[in-house]
């Protein structure tokens, strides 16, 4: 049963749906290590992001585990009830909607914002730099920001939105993402990031805010995408052994038939 190419819509999805297919059917045996996501790309024809959030939401099913630095592995699935998909959607989705509103936000904040305005956004982002790691507090006062920098346009739907967007981060998808990639570290990146936002609504500097928002959420994306580790192939190791025994060349595998895309729809993302 080969992987098929998949279409734009529910990417996501449609790969957690094939492989855990591949899983159910045995073509991937409890204990196994699956393709590493940048062969899984390759061979879907989709983005790196997009296999993450796929094998994410496998992880939260209790179908695969991530360990960094080694690979994904499959696991037996749990007694639980599954986590339906249904209403979820992807971390990467979620941050590219930020990325384009919240961008145009800041932008039209630096022409609007009274100083008012500026204090609840001061106020946010003082009750952030008290927060030194991620988790729970630091989400409720990151919120609290964004949400100041709506608020300056004097907008309740657009307020209402740039909640509801971030609220999303509370989905167990997002919060195992930021299980691996999210630490003090990376904590102290976004407040520096946020201070930037600030500084240019402050200031008065529209397509400054404007930059200053997008290059913050664009590197959120960017943290979540850091590589798992483990790149070299599964089969590497069984295909040098084959290839030594026939005089073929070594490191250069077959593809699993587990695992080809067919040609034809799919697109990038």
């Amino acid at each position: 049963m080969p992987l098929e190419a998949v279409e734009a819509r529910r990417l996501y999805r449609q790969v957690a749906d094939q492989l855990r297919s591949l899983i159910d059917s045995g073509e991937y045996a409890v204990g196994s290590r699956l393709p590493t996501e940048r062969e899984l790309a390759e061979q879907l024809r989709i983005s790196r992001p997009t296999v993450r959030e796929a094998l994410i939401a496998l992880e939260v099913e209790g179908r695969v585990r991530i360990r960094v630095g080694s690979g994904i592995y499959v696991t037996e699935p749990a007694d639980a009830a599954p986590v339906s998909s249904a209403a979820i959607e992807g971390p990467f989705e979620l941050l590219r909607a930020r990325e384009f509103l919240e961008s145009v936000i800041a932008e039209q904040a630096a022409r609007v914002a009274t100083k008012d305005d500026i204090a609840r956004i001061d106020a946010a982002l003082v009750a952030m730099e008290s927060v030194e790691h991620p988790g729970e507090a630091s989400m409720v006062h990151d919120r609290a920001f964004h949400i100041a920098i709506a608020g300056c346009l004097g907008n309740a739907v657009l307020v209402r939105v740039v909640g509801e967007l971030f609220d999303q981060r509370l989905n167990p998808y997002f919060a195992q993402l930021a299980h691996y990639f999210e630490n003090p570290g990376t904590w102290r990146a976004a407040l520096d990031e946020h201070r930037t936002v600030r500084d240019a609504i402050a200031a008065r500097r529209p397509m400054s805010a404007h930059d200053a928002m997008r290059d913050h959420l664009a590197h959120s994306q960017e943290r979540f995408a850091q590589s798992f580790g483990a790149e070299t192939s599964a089969g590497v190791p069984a295909a040098r052994k084959r290839a030594a025994r026939s005089g073929g060349e070594p490191g250069k595998p077959k593809r699993s038939s587990a695992v080809q895309a067919k040609s034809g729809s799919a697109r990038r993302r």
